[in-house]
Formats: structure tokens, C-alpha cells, sequence
């Protein structure tokens, strides 16, 4: 078993408790702990709580985390639908000071899980065979059902996100019906998962109790497993082979929808603690009674799982994946060459080929000497290497390098080292920035772009609001739109920005501008201009939940070390974006606008030579169209109109 370079921190967050273990190799996981979520202020205190306690605290040695958590993950904010915490993804990452931090959906996880699991970590119910490399599907109840299923795609799997829970119940026989009929009394659509949990459990005890024309009697669905398991209450037993026999049917319906043939598992928090009052249940014959399909069925297997630490296997999992994602991307064209290349170099030149390709980022960062070193050879047989490659020397070739490696590095990474040399610094800084902007190149949606400058174009005003750092890209956006002839606004000012979204009109864009961190504000400023009915426009974050508030959302993604640095790559990104906006909005609105675009960025601003009785560009521009200056910069104490 091979140990990971640091250990990897997984939490399991359900309502009450929180779970934490760290994985130090593929599957091995120690100091496994839970925690109940009312003894901690956040996510954060409790995670620190964890690793404070442990023999020998890995606070700054753990670089990547994954966390599974019982609600929806949708953008970067995190709302525990059945617990305390809520919190920003972003944020803890950079509390933790982890270089990558992966939050999924619990079951998620759980069925992200079921390759991985082995024999002894799940129990099969009944007969059936596997067919391998087969769809495997995923039932769960607890508080609620969870359905999802696994579709093989290349060497991995697909996790499917369904609310598979809430398909409609359908009754099999007379006590069914009567269950039914009960469950609509209370509720106007009877879901599989009115029953198929622990509510349900109740809800079928107070049907079986009237049906059989007993008096009510109000039970927990612990008391009721509890009476059924120990035989000493005839209800509760009925109650509980009725549970099992309709999620037969679930089970059954999934398979027959999902055609999978890979197996049914079944988790969550009651089933696998039923042990063999489930094997002897009707759950079995059920999924198998299915007429014409019954011997479909029959070859399909069912399991339990058994396993206790099933969905930190799952989270794993889905880190790895993440990880080995990443490094996919660190593939450069630069490797690919040096790789082609190999048979055609030297001894020498091969071994600092081989070392290049082993640790490309240890290459990137290391000075000739150390870089000579690893390989065994000299140091003009380093460069010698540089040049078959086509660079002329060390520092071209690291710049190249570095362009092709992945741009969400952040700056402050180990690779700048106190023996760099000015140039060898230079080289790693720029060559990360110029990552990022062929990364952002490659994300670029032209639909989304061409609706972006409709808009824009056709807008009678644009308000751009920023917070923090954010607030120099809108000022800067606010310049190139007024130098186009668009009547624009820029504003950072909390206190302000509700006021001027109170004031937007339908003709109006709004654009929100957000690099990250929280951002209820904003959130707040797009309900409002989308409640007078203007246009919202964000420039944030494929993870923001900006991205479900606005109209059109233009994404870019960089990680940045925010802790120890402010935001400069992507606040590149961001400019760039602005300027790709506002060419587009020019060419949009005809040639004389892109000619007025260009000379502004050519002019000599005033005061700094050439000739100062001259108007600003945007005066001029706004002159020519016969349309009156109304840019501002709002700020506090002065009128923006």
C-alpha cells in the first residue's frame, strides 16, 4: 500500500453529527471521529477541533480535502438543509490552506462508493449475478430516499443526480391500497418517499393500525424497528415486511429503468440495521415480481451495504478523480515533445528527459544546479537538452514549460524558491498568468458571449457593481463602456449599491462582479433588479451561486492563494473579459465606435503630454454621439446622476 505525499482530510456532514478521518493511503483511514454539529460554531471550528486532538497535529501538511454533506451542493455557499452550519467553499479552502477542497452530496459519494466496495463490505439479498462494467444502481432510505445509479464512462464512472425519491408510490396489493388511501388523507401526492423512510415507517404504522381498526398510536420509527426486530409487536412487524416489500418495487422499478444489470445496492441508515429480518422479508420476492420481466430481474443481484465507511470511500474516490483530473491537464505540449523526442537525444540528454517528464513542476522550479543534480549529469549537458528542444537556453524553456502547465497553481506556490534569480522569478510568474489565459481562452462560450454583447449593446444604461479588489475592474469596465457612448456606472460601496438597484429600469444591465469570497450582497442586488425587471449580468466564478441569479453568467476559474495574496490572475481575467465585452459591444454598434475605442487606448491621457486642452476620451466620445457624460463613479456623499 503506497502512502499519499499528505494526508487527505474526508468529512461525512449529516444533520446532527460530523464525521472526520484522514486518508493516508487509497482506502486506509485513520483517527476516524465524530462530532455532533451543535458543539461547534462552523464547519471550520469543528474541523480544527478534529485536528487539534489528533497525536500529531497535520494542520499545513494536509493540501487536499474532500467533504460529503446531506444537502444539495449547488455553487459556493453551503446550506445544511437539517443542520446549523452554512458556509462558503472558497472561504474554507482558504482557512484550511488546502490546495484543492471537493464538497459533493452525500449520496453523491455513497454511490460513487459501490465500485470500490469489496465482499465483506456488502451482503447479498437473494440470488443474481453481476454483469460486469454494467449500470449499478443506488437506493437509500433514512430521512428521506435517496435514488441514484452509476453509468461506466471510459476507465471511470458517472454519478447520476436524480430525485428518483419522489416518483409516485404504486401499491401492489389490498394492504397497499389501504396504505395509500391513508398516506392521501395527509398528503396530495403519495411519493415513494412518504413511505420509504423513517417518516414512513410511522405514516405505514398509523395506516396498519386504522386499517385494522385499532386505536392510533403514536410510535417513533425506532420504537417501531425495535418492536419488529425483537417480534414483540405483530403491527410493527407487519409494518416493517411492508416497508421491505415496497422497496422491492423501488428497487425493482430502478433496475428495470436503469437497465442494471451491474445490481441493485441498498444503503442508508435503515436497511443495514435490519440485518437478517431483511434477508427473511418479503424485499426479494417483490423485486422479482415483476411478470413478463421476472426472470430479467431474477439475474440481477441486490446487496446491502454493510460497510461503515462506505461514503468516506466515496468521497475518496471522488478526490481522486479530481486530482487525477488535474494532473491530466499538467500534460503540456512541451512534455509531449520532450516524450517524442526522447529516442533522439543523447544518454545524458535522456536522463534529464526522463527527469523533466517525472517531475515536471520539480523542473520548473529548481535552479540549473539541482535540476543537473537529479538527472546525473552536468550542467551545460542541462542546457544542451534546453536547446535540442528548440529553446535557446534554461529560462526559455521553464517559460514554455510553464505555459503549459495547469493556470489554477497558485503564485505563491513552492516552485519560486529563495535560489531563483530575478529572471528564473519572472519566468514562473508569467508563465502561470499566461496559462491562465489560454485556460480562459479555452473556457470562452461563444453563445454566452454573443448574448453577453446583445445586451450590453442594446442597454439604455449599465450599473457595474463590485466589492472589495473587485471595484477596479468595474471602474475600469465603466471607462470602456463610456468611451463607446453607453451611459455607465461603477459602484463598490455596500451602502450605496441597494440604492442604485432600486433605480434600474427593464433597459438597464445590471453586472456583478465577484472574484470570490461571500457574496450575499450581490445576491441581494440581483433580486432587486431582477424585480424591476432589468437585466442581471455576472462575471464570477462557475461555482458562484451569482451564476443562478443571473441572466447571463460569464465564468472564469483560478485558483488563487487569497490568504497570503490579493487576486491578481484573475482580476487579468476579469480585465480581459471587460475588454473582450467591450470590442464586441463596439464592433456590435458599428465601425466609428471600435474607432473611437481604439484611439481612446491610444491617447495620451491628460496631464501626462501631448496636448492637455484636449477633452478625456470619454468627454469627446460622448460629445461626437451628441449624448451627455452621465458616467460616474459612485461614491459616498456625492450623486451618481
Amino acid at each position: 500500500m503506497t502512502s499519499f505525499d499528505s494526508p487527505r482530510l474526508l468529512a461525512e456532514l449529516g444533520g446532527t453529527r460530523a464525521r472526520f478521518t484522514l486518508e493516508t493511503a487509497a482506502g486506509h483511514f485513520e483517527h476516524t471521529a465524530s462530532l455532533r454539529c451543535e458543539g461547534h460554531a462552523d464547519f471550520h471550528a469543528a474541523v480544527s477541533h478534529f485536528l487539534n486532538g489528533l497525536p500529531a497535529n497535520p494542520i499545513g501538511r494536509i493540501k487536499h480535502a474532500a467533504m460529503a454533506i446531506a444537502t444539495p451542493v449547488e455553487g459556493d455557499e453551503v446550506h445544511m438543509t437539517n443542520g446549523p452550519w452554512r458556509f462558503g467553499i472558497e472561504q474554507t479552502r482558504q482557512q484550511l490552506g488546502l490546495q484543492r477542497l471537493v464538497v459533493v452530496n452525500d449520496f453523491t459519494a455513497l454511490a460513487m462508493s459501490l465500485p470500490q466496495l469489496t465482499s465483506s463490505q456488502r451482503r447479498q439479498v437473494g440470488g443474481g449475478r453481476a454483469r460486469e462494467n454494467s449500470v449499478l444502481g443506488l437506493l437509500g432510505a433514512d430521512t428521506g430516499l435517496g435514488v441514484s445509479g452509476l453509468v461506466p464512462a471510459n476507465d471511470g464512472w458517472v454519478a447520476l443526480g436524480t430525485e428518483g425519491g419522489h416518483a409516485s408510490f404504486s401499491p401492489r396489493d389490498d394492504l397497499e391500497m389501504a396504505i395509500l388511501r391513508h398516506g392521501l388523507q395527509q398528503h396530495p401526492h403519495l411519493s415513494q418517499e412518504r413511505l420509504l423512510s423513517e417518516p414512513g415507517i410511522e405514516l405505514i404504522h398509523r395506516a396498519l393500525r386504522e386499517h385494522a381498526g385499532l386505536a392510533r398510536q403514536t410510535l417513533s420509527a425506532a420504537v417501531i424497528t425495535r418492536h419488529a426486530l425483537d417480534g414483540s409487536d405483530a403491527v410493527c412487524v407487519d409494518v416493517m415486511n411492508s416497508f421491505c416489500a415496497m422497496l422491492g418495487t423501488a428497487a425493482a422499478n430502478l433496475a428495470l429503468t436503469l437497465g442494471a444489470q451491474g445490481g441493485i445496492c441498498i444503503g442508508g441508515g435503515i436497511v443495514p440495521g435490519l440485518g437478517r429480518f431483511f434477508d427473511r422479508s418479503p424485499f426479494r420476492a417483490r423485486f422479482e415480481d415483476k411478470g413478463r420481466f421476472s426472470d430479467y430481474l431474477k439475474g440481477i443481484p441486490t446487496w446491502v451495504i454493510t460497510a461503515e465507511d462506505a461514503t468516506f470511500i466515496g468521497t475518496s474516490a471522488i478526490l481522486a478523480a479530481q486530482l487525477r483530473i488535474r494532473r491530466d491537464e499538467e500534460a503540456s505540449a512541451l512534455l509531449a515533445h520532450i516524450q517524442r523526442s526522447r529516442q533522439g537525444l543523447s544518454p545524458a540528454e535522456r536522463r534529464v528527459a526522463d527527469h523533466v517528464l517525472a517531475h515536471p513542476r520539480s523542473a520548473l522550479g529548481d535552479p540549473i544546479s539541482q535540476i543537473a543534480r537529479s538527472a546525473q549529469v552536468s550542467q551545460p549537458t542541462v542546457i544542451r537538452f534546453c536547446r535540442s528542444l528548440g529553446c535557446d537556453g534554461l529560462s526559455d524553456f521553464k517559460l514554455r514549460l510553464a505555459s503549459g502547465l495547469s493556470g489554477s497553481v497558485p503564485l505563491g506556490h513552492t516552485q519560486v524558491t529563495d535560489t531563483d534569480n530575478t529572471l528564473e522569478l519572472g519566468v514562473k510568474v508569467l508563465g502561470n498568468t499566461a496559462s491562465a489565459v489560454l485556460q480562459l481562452r479555452d473556457q470562452l462560450k461563444h453563445e454566452t458571449l454573443g448574448r453577453a454583447v446583445d445586451r450590453l449593446a442594446g442597454a439604455e444604461r449599465i450599473e457595474l457593481c463590485a466589492l472589495g479588489p473587485d471595484g477596479v475592474v468595474a471602474d475600469d469596465a465603466r471607462l470602456k463602456f463610456l468611451r463607446l457612448g453607453l451611459p455607465s456606472a461603477s459602484c463598490s460601496d455596500e451602502q450605496l449599491q441597494p440604492l442604485v438597484a432600486a433605480l434600474l429600469k427593464p433597459s438597464h444591465v445590471l453586472v456583478l462582479i465577484s472574484s470570490g469570497g461571500p457574496v450575499n450582497t450581490l445576491l441581494a442586488l440581483a433580486d432587486t433588479a431582477r424585480q424591476r425587471g432589468a437585466t442581471v449580468m455576472a462575471i464570477c466564478g462557475s461555482q458562484s451561486l451569482l451564476v443562478r441569479k443571473a441572466d447571463v453568467a460569464l465564468t472564469l476559474d483560478h485558483d488563487e492563494n487569497l490568504a497570503t495574496q490579493l487576486a491578481m490572475v484573475s482580476r487579468i481575467l476579469q480585465l480581459l473579459l471587460i475588454d473582450i465585452l467591450a470590442v464586441g459591444v463596439a464592433l456590435k454598434n458599428g465601425g466609428q465606435a471600435l474607432t473611437a475605442l481604439t484611439a481612446a487606448h491610444t491617447a495620451d491621457p491628460p496631464g501626462r503630454g501631448g496636448d492637455s486642452t484636449k477633452p478625456p476620451p470619454a468627454a469627446a466620445k460622448a460629445a461626437a454621439l451628441g449624448t451627455p457624460d452621465t458616467g460616474a463613479s459612485h461614491r459616498p456623499g456625492l450623486p451618481s446622476r
